[in-house]
């Protein structure tokens, strides 16, 4: 026990620290609840539905939810069922396994609906492409609004991705 304990001493806070630049992200966050508000007028429900994805992209997906980027507090939400959702936040390439659950998911959302594409794999087919066992990019199977680059994409980016449609969703509706 004093050895284990001696180590802890010796290493330290063995943590990665707070990413640097905080004040964009406190800007960009209000931005996003602001913008959800004007144009929803109520919080964001998003379903997120893993299409065949090695979890990278969930890992950041669940990292939206903690304390620091706090979603939740932006009116943005996840939901279990796709007929509640507003948003369909797909990841990884379509294995075909998922081609017809992931067209049912998208043709129970309710219209005007809206989807995100994350990752590299959802959105080019990554390094899997097409094959037998897969159906690549997502915009193969659904139509998709928006592409999330990255292997996986920082929260961050996923939280700028979403903007960018909800954005959409406005001048669509405008128009």
């Amino acid at each position: 026990m004093f050895k284990m304990a001696r180590r802890i001493a010796q290493v330290g806070i063995a943590t990665e620290p707070a990413p640097v630049d905080a004040g964009a992200l406190e800007a960009a966050t209000s931005e996003i609840h602001a913008e959800i508000l004007a144009i929803l007028g109520r919080a964001l429900a998003i379903r997120q539905v893993d299409a065949g994805s090695c979890n990278g992209c969930e890992l950041e997906i669940h990292a939206l939810n903690n304390p620091y980027y706090n979603v939740e507090g932006l009116g943005i939400k996840f939901v279990a069922s796709p007929r509640h959702a507003d948003m369909l936040l797909v990841t990884g390439p379509v294995a075909r396994n998922m081609e017809l659950a992931l067209r049912r998911t998208f043709d129970a959302t309710p219209a005007p609906k809206l989807v995100v594409a994350l990752g590299d794999c959802g959105c080019t087919g990554g390094i899997f492409g097409e094959g037998y066992a897969s159906c690549g990019r997502v915009a193969n199977v659904i139509p998709v609004d928006v592409a999330v680059a990255g292997c996986p994409p920082p929260p961050i980016e996923i939280l700028r991705g979403i903007l960018v449609a909800v954005r959409r969703l406005r001048t669509a509706s405008a128009a």
